[in-house]
């Protein structure tokens, strides 16, 4: 993997903590840095095209939308399978993300998770419902386990 410059090194550091919540986001991150929007703009496409970043989006409060019912939703699939099954879970509307883990037999049988959130727990086990329609006579075994607090999310961080 190509190295990063000092100039992308600041950006990361600029950026990391989420985009500046105003109308020019990049030109806000150039006057910061002492770029233009445009090189702003360039070396963040550097940056996500060389895999250094994943992704740059809008992470909302799901909480302060009214989501308050959190679900991971844990599936028992065969492995053979597990590709296919998991890219259609995770195209449907009600999957905020989904993922293969690996499994911890013969306490934890499950490989297939899939998260979804509602406005309460109801509304979470309908979907659950809808994914194990998608899933069908694939699912061996399912769970959904319910958030029982709120953990921080945050990526990697490098210091200034």
């Amino acid at each position: 993997m190509e190295a990063i410059d000092a100039i992308d090194r600041a950006l990361i550091v600029a950026t990391q903590g989420g985009l500046p919540l105003v109308s020019r986001p990049y030109d806000a991150l150039g006057e910061t840095l002492g770029l233009p929007a445009t090189e702003v703009q360039r070396r963040l496409a550097g940056l996500l095209e060389r895999g250094i970043i994943r992704r740059i989006g809008a992470v909302p409060n799901h909480y302060a939308l009214g989501y308050v019912a959190n679900g991971m939703t844990v599936w028992d699939v065969d492995d053979a399978l597990i590709d296919t099954l998991g890219e259609a879970v995770g195209q449907m509307p009600c999957v905020t993300h989904c993922y293969q883990r690996p499994r911890h037999l013969p306490d934890w049988p499950y490989n297939l998770f899939a998260m979804v959130h509602g406005h309460d727990r109801d509304e979470v086990l309908a979907q659950a419902a809808l994914i194990a329609q998608r899933l069908g006579d694939a699912v061996r075994a399912r769970d959904v386990l319910f958030s029982s607090r709120i953990l921080k999310k945050t990526g990697l961080r490098l210091v200034g």
